[in-house]
């Protein structure tokens, strides 16, 4: 014999399940609403706001002179100095400076006994203290423009706005620490320059010197002149010479005894040319280098080096006073468009602001609590 179906569950009644979800709207909706209004109108202490807006500013000035980039690194970053600020308005470090110069635990947490849910609690540790500060310190960073904004929120008009003031001097010795170190770089390397440039002219002088010393030849260059101009006479000399010998042979007999004394001039004077010759390196035969071509390369090469090292050194200094004056000015600066406003009424907590999103979360958490509790009840 066939068995009978089961029985479908019998459905909850109607009334029941609108009883049940209106006690839970009232205990999870309306019932901590109302506490919370209660809460904001008696307990919570009104919070003022105060605003300020700031930018990192350049002052840039063309150089007369970039040497091997050093005072055009003044000028660029690869980091751009607002990224870097909105970072730190952000860090632990500036929280615990603000503390230190203003005693934010005291400030955040006077309204404590009566309001210890928007109040600091005074034994909060540091990383307290830093999720406090995200909760009542804004930062609006437009990247675009590197305008930061920051909107300060403290329990008394005075506290709002000495806090931001602290902010912004805050901000400003980091920006002017910056670009302090960036000037220090540029002048140590500007200066490191010029200690190499002024140690290559002492290499290059102390070189030429030497070499005149062991030549004994301070311009080889004016000695080659005065060579030559010997030379020119000696060659001139030959010449007349020749020509005597040539009208002694026409005139007299070959056994003439002027004409041995003639020829032996002759040969002394061709002799002395050829000796000449050798020491200005055109007649060859200097088998030890010391010919007046391979000094004279010599002193032009050294004459070379010391001139290049000089030109390299007057452009070293030309950059380091060009540095010097970058450092003696300030580059870089915070400058404030905003100065800290000053709060005449509080803003925060708002009552419509706080009791409209708790009541849109509280409806949810009641919606999805109702729904899964009808659901299990229908498939009980």
């Amino acid at each position: 014999m066939a068995e009978a179906p089961a029985a479908a569950p019998a459905p909850v009644p109607a009334a029941p399940r609108r009883r049940g979800a209106l006690t839970g709207f009232v205990l999870v909706v309306l019932l901590p609403l109302l506490l919370a209004g209660v809460y904001l109108a008696l307990c919570a202490a009104p919070q003022y706001e105060t605003t300020t807006g700031f930018s990192v500013r350049r002052e840039e000035a063309p150089a007369p002179i970039d040497f091997l980039g050093s005072v055009a690194s003044l000028k660029g970053s690869g980091t751009r100095d607002a990224d870097i600020l909105y970072e730190f308005l952000e860090s632990q470090e500036l929280v615990a400076r603000v503390d230190t110069r203003l005693d934010l635990r005291a400030r955040w947490s006077g309204p404590v006994a009566g309001d210890p849910v928007f109040a600091f609690h005074p034994d909060g540790s540091i990383e307290d203290l830093l999720r406090y500060w995200h909760r009542m310190v804004r930062i609006a960073y437009d990247s675009g423009t590197g305008i930061l904004t920051l909107r300060v929120r403290a329990f008394s008009p005075e506290d709002a706005q000495e806090i931001a003031t602290a902010a912004f001097a805050e901000s400003s010795e980091l920006v002017n620490t910056l670009s302090a170190i960036a000037r220090e770089d540029v002048l140590n390397e500007a200066r490191l320059v010029l200690e190499e440039a002024e140690a290559r002219v002492r290499t290059a002088r102390s070189a030429l010197t030497a070499f005149r010393a062991e030549t004994q030849i301070v311009d080889p260059g004016a000695d080659v002149s005065g060579q030559m101009g010997l030379l020119t006479r000696l060659q001139e000399e030959l010449a007349e010479e020749l020509i005597r010998l040539d009208l002694l042979r026409s005139q007299t007999r070959a056994d003439d005894p002027r004409i041995a004394p003639a020829e032996q001039r002759i040969t002394v004077i061709e002799d002395r040319i050829a000796g000449e010759r050798r020491k200005l390196g055109s007649g060859g035969g200097q088998e030890d280098g010391g010919d007046y071509a391979t000094l004279l390369a010599e002193y032009e090469r050294l004459k070379i080096d010391v001139e290049f090292a000089e030109q390299s050194l007057l452009a070293a200094r030309t950059a380091h006073d060009q540095a010097l004056i970058e450092a003696r000015r300030q580059t870089r600066y915070l400058a404030a468009h905003i100065r800290p406003t000053r709060a005449e009424r509080a803003t925060h907590p708002d009552p419509v602001t706080v009791l409209g999103l708790g009541a849109l979360f509280l409806t949810l958490v009641w919606a999805i609590g109702t729904l899964a509790w009808a659901n299990l009840k229908d498939r009980a």
